[in-house]
């Protein structure tokens, strides 16, 4: 008979603390969602009617080398300035890697919980990799039916010797090979807006790489939950592989009356495809000229789903603020400098709030 985990401190106390995480949950045989996950009516995403994509062609980076140039920059641009997503193909990572990777999460999330739990935060031999589970568990009022693990990359040897052995040589190579499309892509925007950045600033705005693996396990009551919530992330770019399942909507950034009805939509796999979209970072120093995007998760009662991001985010000593140059043209600057160490700290001490990080550097 499956447990009942009717009381709050037995839940978070199985799930979180001794590492069994949704997967653990639901391998206990559960039936039904737990009120701990049960989200408040306004977040739920339910039967959503999500409206069509108008970029969902994969903007193909080949042609940046070739007559197509030009509008495959324009494609770009558009996408950062409006949506804050787009999807690219012939992006440089094998795609033979990137399916060998989604088994390999599959893999990691099959094991038996005390082969996961060696990494939760406190524990893990390493403070490179964290597993853990939802995203802020102790702050949240309801949380998400997510299981994570995270491996930060200093260099290759540290790379090697402390992420998940089943992973770390897949992983490597699809954030490095991950990491040219990146860089080509800041270079892009940044030149499309007049303004040149040396290469060390690049590597500075690049410096902290992250790959997060994660695990959404099939749900008995998607329409109460949430995979993750509504939010933008915090760096200046990021890199996510999605499998066939779906699930990831974005919200369309209207100017609207209050009180509207908010338009979501879904970002629909592509075989072969990568994901990108623009962070928090990437707008403050765009001056808001390119836009972090508010998106989530839904959870599905079908199958488990797995999805690997890799997130390029400013090294904690960097100050991030509009560049000047931007600053000079527009007149004003929207955001002040921050140490990202303290935008950092402000992001992951809440739970996710939609695009309210951003309000840590605004000026009002």
């Amino acid at each position: 008979m499956a447990p009942s985990f009717d009381n709050s401190n037995s839940l978070f106390d199985f799930v979180v603390k001794k590492g069994n995480g949704v997967k653990g949950l639901v391998d206990s045989g559960i039936q039904k969602v737990p009120d701990r996950y049960v989200q408040p009516s306004f977040e739920r995403i339910g039967k959503l009617v999500v409206g069509s994509y108008e970029n969902s062609s994969p903007i193909d980076l080949s042609k940046l080398d070739g007559p197509d140039h030009d509008q495959v920059v324009e494609a770009i641009v558009r996408a950062s300035e409006t949506l804050g997503f787009f999807q690219v193909v012939n992006h440089g990572v094998p795609v033979d890697l990137l399916d060998s990777l989604k088994d390999a999460a599959h893999q990691f999330f099959a094991q038996p919980p005390e082969s996961k739990a060696v990494f939760l935060k406190g524990i893990s031999p390493s403070p490179l990799v964290k597993y853990g589970t939802s995203f802020a568990p102790d702050k949240e009022k309801a949380l998400e039916w997510k299981d994570y693990v995270s491996m930060v990359y200093t260099n290759d040897s540290e790379a090697l010797e402390h992420w998940p052995k089943d992973c770390k040589e897949m992983a490597l190579d699809y954030m490095k090979s991950s990491i040219k499309m990146v860089r080509r892509l800041l270079e892009i925007l940044f030149g499309y807006l007049g303004v040149e950045v040396d290469d060390s600033r690049v590597e500075s705005l690049l410096g902290l790489k992250m790959v997060n693996m994660n695990f959404y396990p099939a749900c008995p009551n998607p329409e109460l939950t949430v995979g993750v919530g509504r939010h933008s992330d915090m760096g200046t770019f990021t890199v996510l592989l999605q499998d066939g399942i779906g699930g990831l909507h974005v919200k369309v950034e209207n100017d609207t009356v209050e009180g509207q009805k908010e338009d979501w939509l879904e970002i629909p796999p592509c075989p072969g495809a990568l994901v990108i979209n623009v962070g928090d970072a990437l707008q403050i120093l765009s001056n808001g000229r390119y836009k972090s995007a508010e998106h989530r998760v839904r959870t599905t009662s079908k199958q488990a789903r797995v999805s690997i991001p890799i997130f390029t985010v400013p090294r904690p000593t960097e100050k991030i603020g509009p560049l000047p140059q931007l600053v000079e043209r527009d007149g004003v600057a929207h955001y002040k400098e921050v140490i990202f160490e303290d935008y950092m700290n402000n992001f992951f001490g809440k739970a996710h709030q939609g695009k309210k990080s951003l309000d840590f550097a605004k000026i009002n």
